[in-house]
């Protein structure tokens, strides 16, 4: 008997896992959406954390980048087999569950925004409350690092200066086209952990796709939720109108675009047309 799904069976279960998420309450919607915020959040945490460390020790910038990517997958590790409603794997199921006719525009719209809010609300928790009073995040070298991280991330292709060196932030599309890539591979990782019966290979299917998205630079607007809001806390000259139009709506534009058009809809109409 074998232990995963065919690429068939796979795409049929995510079009009925889209479906069973639209009878999903608003309760319930905001109580997995608060949890999967902030799992993401802690794997963003874990990240700076490590990051920040094996630069101060002046490990290679490559190498940084690769652990940065190599830890960050334990929060969807935890989205996926704990359970917890995340906005960028919603964009997967949920496209899955319209074109299957699992699931309604309606009940897409009601789980994509009550996701993206109530994540937003368990990030900023982590961020704030965790990672900004507890003191973890306001000692060098982690500040710095989460600083540079945030200022990158929001500015709006403008430069600033961090560690004394010049650094340019991302444009609007930019971010644009780094949310696609990212929830392309995000996706792909939760569709590996769909089609995986066994714990293992569920942590593995996520963990390669998600370290690889990280490592590339691409953009996750969830993680976006905790990092850019974490360097406001610490002190970063970024308003709330540059959080949003800066990042996170391009980022969420480009997750939309990379999850629903390169994964749900390619491997739906592969498999499922019809």
């Amino acid at each position: 008997m074998s232990s995963f799904k065919s690429p068939g069976e796979t795409a049929q279960a995510v079009a009925n896992i889209g479906g069973g998420k639209t009878d999903l309450s608003i309760a319930s919607l905001a109580i997995l959406g608060f949890l999967a915020g902030a799992y993401i959040a802690f794997g963003g945490m874990l990240a700076e954390i490590c990051n920040a460390g094996m630069a101060a020790a002046g490990f290679p910038p490559g190498l940084c980048k690769f652990v940065f990517g190599a830890v960050f997958p334990v929060g969807l590790i935890m989205v996926v087999i704990c359970g917890s409603e995340l906005f960028t794997g919603n964009v997967m199921y949920m496209t899955a569950g319209v074109l299957d006719g699992k699931s309604s525009i309606g009940g897409l719209c009601k789980n994509w925004i009550g996701s993206w809010v109530f994540n937003f609300v368990g990030a900023l928790f982590v961020a704030f409350v965790l990672a900004y009073l507890s003191g973890i995040m306001t000692a060098d070298p982690f500040m710095g690092n989460a600083l540079t991280v945030a200022n990158t991330k929001a500015l709006g292709g403008a430069s600033f200066l961090s560690a004394g060196k010049t650094v340019k932030s991302i444009t609007w599309i930019q971010a644009l086209v780094r949310g696609i890539g990212c929830n392309w591979l995000v996706c792909l990782a939760v569709y590996m952990a769909v089609a995986s019966d066994d714990i293992i290979s569920k942590i593995v299917g996520i963990w390669v796709p998600i370290m690889a998205f990280v490592t590339l630079g691409f953009e996750h607007s969830v993680a976006n939720m905790f990092f850019i809001p974490l360097g406001m806390f610490l002190g970063a000259k970024i308003s709330v109108v540059q959080l949003l139009w800066n990042n996170l709506i391009p980022v969420t534009i480009g997750n939309i675009i990379g999850g629903a058009l390169f994964v749900a809809c390619a491997y739906w109409y592969v498999y499922c047309r019809g």
